[in-house]
């Protein structure tokens, strides 16, 4: 029975290296010590309730704080905070030329496919590189 265990852990070892979604991690484990336990006692019920019991017991209370561990966490950076936000035409802005906004306090250089005079309100849609991608908003 401990071969079949051994399968069982190297099935079950490229089945998480092949998907990474810390789901059969926890029954290597279990697998694991059930082939522990198959080398002390032939009874397969015992085997079988050890791999069982003990897999799900870890999926449930071990993944969920691994999961949070290993999360990165993905914070807005200053610059992607203004997307979205209203601002300033200051020097005129065509599709072909680029032109100024002041967003945030800030003057940034944009680009847009509409022609945008001094004193329009705009929005940020998106950054590129060192420019602002924006489109005319509403007044208010």
């Amino acid at each position: 029975m401990a071969s079949f265990w051994i399968v069982m852990i190297i099935l079950l070892s490229v089945i998480e290296a092949l998907t990474t979604s810390l789901t059969t991690i926890w029954f290597v484990a279990s697998a694991l010590l059930s082939l522990f336990v198959s080398l002390i006692t032939d009874n397969l019920f015992i085997q079988f309730g050890i791999f069982s019991i003990v897999g799900v017991l870890l999926l449930i209370f071990t993944k969920p704080t691994l999961t949070r561990l290993l999360k990165t966490k993905q914070e807005k950076t200053n610059l992607d905070r203004i997307i979205g936000m209203k601002g300033i035409v200051i020097k005129d802005i065509t599709p072909i030329t680029n032109g100024e906004v002041k967003v945030d306090g800030k003057v940034w250089t944009a680009t847009s496919s509409d022609n945008l005079k001094e004193g329009d309100i705009v929005e940020v849609l998106e950054i590129n590189s060192v420019k602002l991608k924006v489109k005319k908003g509403d007044d208010k």
